[in-house]
């Protein structure tokens, strides 16, 4: 990766999604503006915030695919990301730091 790129996989519950009480929501719905979890597989090189292995949470109207090895990822710019997910919170607050 390059400069401040990101290269991401999307989490397997970016797809569909289940309310609380089990009605599934396909991944085609419209609804108002989400952001979505994806995993950072790769990290370029001016990249500072962000550590390969992380999860960040992004807005999903900007990105770009690119398919690898038979498998689709996204490619970000560090600036569009919103969060990354916490993985030492036990629990206690929102779990992110922003």
């Amino acid at each position: 990766m390059l400069n401040d790129r990101l290269l991401v996989e999307l989490d397997d519950d970016a797809a569909e999604r289940r309310t609380g009480g089990g009605i599934l929501i396909p991944a085609t719905a419209a609804m108002g503006k989400r952001l979505a979890w994806a995993n950072v597989v790769a990290a370029g090189e001016h990249v500072r915030q962000v550590a390969v292995g992380d999860r960040v949470l992004f807005d999903p109207e900007d990105r770009a695919e690119v398919e690898l090895s038979g498998r689709t990822y996204l490619l970000l710019r560090e600036k569009d990301v919103h969060g990354v997910a916490d993985p030492r919170a036990g629990g206690e607050g929102t779990g992110l730091y922003l």
